[in-house]
């Protein structure tokens, strides 16, 4: 039975899987958007906010937790300097995924952008629809 076990295992071992989201995340703490698989930003999402939250203590302890678990010491700067920071009145939620209508070619696959939940918003912005009414030239001219 595999009662609360909800640990994604995306067809990898754990070492691979491990390796893969933490580059994962470090592609996102670089360059703040991502393009994957849906399962794997789903999977991905719950290490990125667990480090946001250890970004957020600020401490050493959680300084090398993090560095630890990202291997780079250039993410690792700037999750404890500019996206912590950035969500410090959040209390939870700093990611989200965005899913995109366009497959994978080779397998399919469904693809999605995972990003971050800022201030101010990235997503794609609604745009004034194009069937509003147009004012018409007043007659007798």
């Amino acid at each position: 039975m595999r009662h609360l076990k909800r640990t994604a295992k995306l067809g990898r071992t754990g070492t691979h899987r491990n390796a893969m989201l933490a580059n994962l995340v470090t592609s996102l703490i670089k360059h703040k958007r991502v393009t994957t698989t849906l399962a794997k930003a789903k999977a991905a999402r719950s290490v990125a906010e667990k480090l946001v939250t250890l970004g957020k203590r600020g401490t050493l302890h959680a300084r090398r937790l993090a560095a630890a678990r990202l291997k780079e010491a250039e993410a690792v700067t700037i999750l404890f300097s500019q996206i912590a920071p950035a969500h410090k009145d959040r209390k939870g939620g700093y990611t989200r995924i965005i899913q995109i209508m366009t497959q994978r070619r080779g397998d399919a696959g469904k693809m999605a952008i995972l990003e971050w939940v800022e201030g101010n918003s990235t997503a794609v912005e609604a745009t004034p629809s194009t069937d509003a009414p147009i004012a018409a030239a007043p007659a007798g001219s």
